[in-house]
């Protein structure tokens, strides 16, 4: 066997150590995300399984009301589908707006906007971690590190609530 070959075996083995499910993975039935702190929660009924530190919308204050506003929705939500094939490192989709936004668009005049996930770092800047991680950049979506983004899509099935909070 060459030295390549075993070189790329063990990349491979290295790859799904990495990125497997962890060790203390356990059923999440609900996702709470504190806007203020900063922190995406993975829960079991009350007891918390992992936290993670986000970014959000770059005017993360306030709950999103319009399309382009760059606000994070606050409300309960649900995880409703996943992405493998988004711009960003996996995404799952948060069903923003529901029928409270949608109703108060509706009086205001507003387009609600939409196309809300949970995702990792845009594809092929993973290595300008430091840009990213720590700052408000996204349009309004929550965003992690590539490994959390990893953690959150093996634990957290679809249709999972997702509870936002100022």
């Amino acid at each position: 066997m060459s030295i390549t070959t075993i070189i790329k075996k063990f990349a491979v083995l290295l790859c799904l150590v990495c990125f497997a499910a962890p060790s203390w993975a356990t059923e999440v039935d609900k996702v709470l995300v504190s806007k203020s702190d900063r922190t995406l929660y993975l829960l079991d009924g009350e007891r918390v399984v992992q936290q993670y530190q986000i970014s959000l919308g770059k005017r993360p204050e306030g709950h999103k009301k319009w399309r382009g506003d760059k606000r994070t929705p606050e409300g309960v939500y649900t995880l409703d589908f996943r992405n493998p094939e988004s711009k960003f490192f996996r995404s799952i989709h948060i069903n923003y707006p529901n029928q409270a936004d949608l109703a108060y668009a509706r009086e205001k005049g507003y387009n609600p906007g939409g196309a809300i996930f949970i995702h990792g770092l845009p594809n092929g800047k993973g290595h300008l971690i430091d840009k990213y991680h720590g700052q408000d950049w996204t349009d309004g979506c929550i965003a992690l590190l590539n490994n959390h983004m990893w953690e959150i899509w093996n634990l957290v099935k679809d249709g999972t609530t997702i509870e936002i909070r100022p």
